[in-house]
């Protein structure tokens, strides 16, 4: 039931015309489509609150851009700067610009999605614009399938 409830969140969190489709689902990990990008994405092991929005990670691809670009939504907004990733012990620098961050370029990239094909756990970790440090860990079960699920669901757009 959980599986469920996660997919349907990973659908409205993503909504935007045209609404993306469930390509595939497998543990906390989702690929969806929209006819013009494919995703890998998961939300942050903590739900929402009235003080923390719902953390989203992502891995895009498309044939026009970047294969396997790294994106998340943060629960808390950062002053401009970077955040950082970490793939069980693996650490990544992001830039981030208030709720959002993302990979620094390719090699970056390809760097993380083979980090999270062999890892159990991932957490993403900064400073708020008040100052205070927050993480949003995720769960990586069922992540190599979805990313699997949207590189093909991008070969075939």
């Amino acid at each position: 039931m959980q599986f469920v409830t996660i997919v349907a969140a990973l659908a409205v969190a993503a909504a935007s015309p045209p609404s993306p489709r469930v390509v595939t689902a497998a543990g906390r990990w989702a690929a969806l489509g929209d006819g013009r990008q494919c995703d890998a994405a998961s939300l942050s092991l903590l739900p929402a609150s009235r003080t923390r929005l719902q953390g989203r990670a992502s891995l895009t691809f498309d044939l026009r851009q970047r294969h396997g670009q790294f994106t998340a939504a943060l629960s808390k907004p950062v002053a401009n700067g970077s955040v950082m990733l970490t793939i069980d012990d693996q650490p990544f620098l992001l830039v981030a610009r208030g709720a959002s961050a993302w990979s620094r370029g390719p090699v970056q990239e390809a760097a993380i999605v083979a980090a999270m094909r062999s890892a159990a756990r991932m957490r993403i970790e900064g400073r708020s614009v008040r100052g205070l440090r927050f993480i949003d860990r995720y769960d990586l079960s069922g992540a190599p399938t979805a990313i699997d699920a949207a590189a093909a669901c991008a070969a075939a757009l």
